[in-house]
């Protein structure tokens, strides 16, 4: 393996899969898997074969049908669970074994009650047993981290002669301070027999939050093998994220060196997101590279900083990690400078400075009654300085459900033009409801997101829409409150497509 390149191990859908509640099926784990080959991943850790006759299939079809990647499955010391392993990658294009087994003495006395003597005969004679049935060999210590360093380094010895070539290096229960774990990276580098044979990989959780910081600290002591997750899944507080790790690799570079990094980070934002649907795990808005958050500003002194250059704020482009553009947030803490230039986005280029600072006054009042203002909540506040009216309102609304799944809507409104009705067929009520406005309003508006939710409890619950709109590379945002959801949905619809009217006719009028 190359000492210059740092190689990445993912291991989402087994250590991943152990974050509470989530349980994914085998086309589910192949729809991921395929989606980390496609990042560059060099090996997908796809699950325990041993574990379950679920586990053993998933691991079985990935191997079959994911090429580009090593694919790995996870064995205890024993023949059983290696000879699960390698019947489950019997079609990898290339495979390895991942096998470990304790060596802290905590876990010596308490859960093997096995002596250090046993524990390297058995590294002996298990690595014995899988030698020539897989094209790779990864030894795992497991809590290496709070593993005496001498017998860790005597373990690893052993496992080399057995022929593992890559050592890993775990910090099971994210004890790890990063110069401490550094330190031992080191040692290890320098006291284990044949350590030239191979590479040291560590695996990081983040029970103190320093996964990431530990895996990286790594890094620079010599390891050239991250095992990580996507989102940072795992286990109690899961594991490094590998968008974390890699981002922080590329974009400091000047203190890492020109370590290979063959990873393609502009998918990092697509795969976030499957995994994430797939999972139900949400990813936290202030969730570092992925995290809706991400390259967001609502700080009035870093948007003005971000409006004159982004780099006096964001150290990596949105576009790097297959973001969308930096949002500039209006909320209460924005400055003048952040909405007068938010107006100009919208199409209002003509107003005075006095009209602007009028407006501003209006907005920062609204800002402190709601935590996030929206481009419909700002055209709304222009509209109703300037005396305008909705455009378009519902008056009557039908729907019928077909013997063949399909639906039939049909909706009269109030349009400027007066009043007028259209009909239209979808895949359900909502879907039908939606085409026909869009057939009575003639713009084209693209549904962008969808979410409905009842906001009260009961049968006559009230349900809630919340939709986004996108016209003419601008999105628009509408909600609709009712106690049938399909009516619901048609008024955030239809709130979504006054706000799209008025800021086109309002731009009008500017020009």
């Amino acid at each position: 393996m190359d000492q210059n390149r740092i190689y990445f191990f993912d291991t989402t859908l087994r250590d991943g899969e152990q974050t509470p509640g989530v349980a994914l099926q085998t086309a589910e784990k192949v729809e991921i898997a395929k989606g980390l080959a496609r990042i560059g991943v060099d090996v997908i850790e796809a699950g325990f074969p041993a574990a379950s006759p679920g586990d053993f299939e998933a691991v079985q079809t990935i191997a079959r049908e994911v090429k580009g990647a090593t694919i790995c499955g996870l064995a205890r010391a024993n023949e059983k669970d290696v000879q699960k392993v390698s019947e489950a990658l019997a079609d990898a294009e290339r495979s390895r074994l991942h096998v470990f087994i304790a060596t802290s003495d905590i876990h010596l006395e308490y859960k093997l009650k096995m002596t250090r003597a046993e524990v390297l005969e058995k590294v002996k004679s298990i690595l014995a047993f899988a030698k020539g049935k897989f094209d790779e060999i990864e030894f795992s210590g497991e809590d290496a981290a709070r593993t005496d360093l001498d017998f860790l380094c005597e373990v690893f010895g052993v496992a080399i002669e057995g022929g593992a070539t890559i050592l890993n290096v775990p910090d099971t229960v994210g004890y790890m301070i990063p110069a401490e774990f550094g330190d031992k990276i080191r040692y290890i580098r320098e006291h284990t027999p044949g350590i030239e044979k191979a590479i040291i990989s560590v695996h990081c959780h983040d029970d103190l939050g320093l996964a990431t910081a530990n895996s990286l600290a790594a890094v620079k002591a010599g390891a050239r093998q991250i095992e990580c997750t996507v989102n940072g899944l795992g286990e109690r507080a899961g594991n490094a994220g590998v968008e974390e790790v890699v981002m922080a690799l590329k974009t400091r570079h000047d203190y890492f060196g020109d370590l290979e990094v063959n990873i393609d980070t502009k998918q990092f934002t697509k795969l976030s997101k499957l995994v994430s649907r797939l999972t139900g795990v949400m990813v936290p808005p202030n969730k570092a590279v992925v995290g809706s958050n991400a390259f967001a500003h609502e700080s009035g002194i870093h948007q003005h900083g971000m409006l004159n250059n982004p780099q006096t704020y964001e150290i990596m482009t949105p576009e790097s990690v297959g973001a969308e553009k930096t949002s500039i947030v209006l909320g209460k803490h924005s400055g003048r400078h952040a909405f007068e230039d938010h107006l100009k986005n919208l199409g209002f280029q003509a107003f005075t400075e006095e009209k602007i600072n009028d407006l501003f006054a209006k907005f920062k009042a609204l800002a402190d009654r709601k935590k996030e203002v929206y481009d419909d909540d700002i055209i709304a506040l222009v509209a109703d300085n300037l005396n305008h009216k909705n455009a378009f309102a519902l008056v009557h609304q039908h729907y019928e459900l077909g013997d063949q799944g399909y639906a039939y809507a049909h909706v009269r409104l109030t349009t400027p033009d007066g009043e007028k009705s259209d009909a239209a067929v979808g895949d359900g009520p909502v879907d039908a409801s939606l085409k026909a406005v869009e057939r009575v309003v003639g713009l084209p508006i693209s549904l962008k997101d969808y979410q409905i939710r009842a906001i009260t409890a009961g049968k006559d619950a009230l349900g809630e829409a919340v939709l986004k709109v996108e016209y003419n590379g601008r999105m628009y945002r509408g909600r609709g409150i009712s106690t049938d959801i399909v009516k619901s949905s048609v008024h955030a619809y239809i709130n979504a497509v006054n706000s799209v009217y008025l800021a086109k006719e309002l731009e009008e009028e500017a020009q």
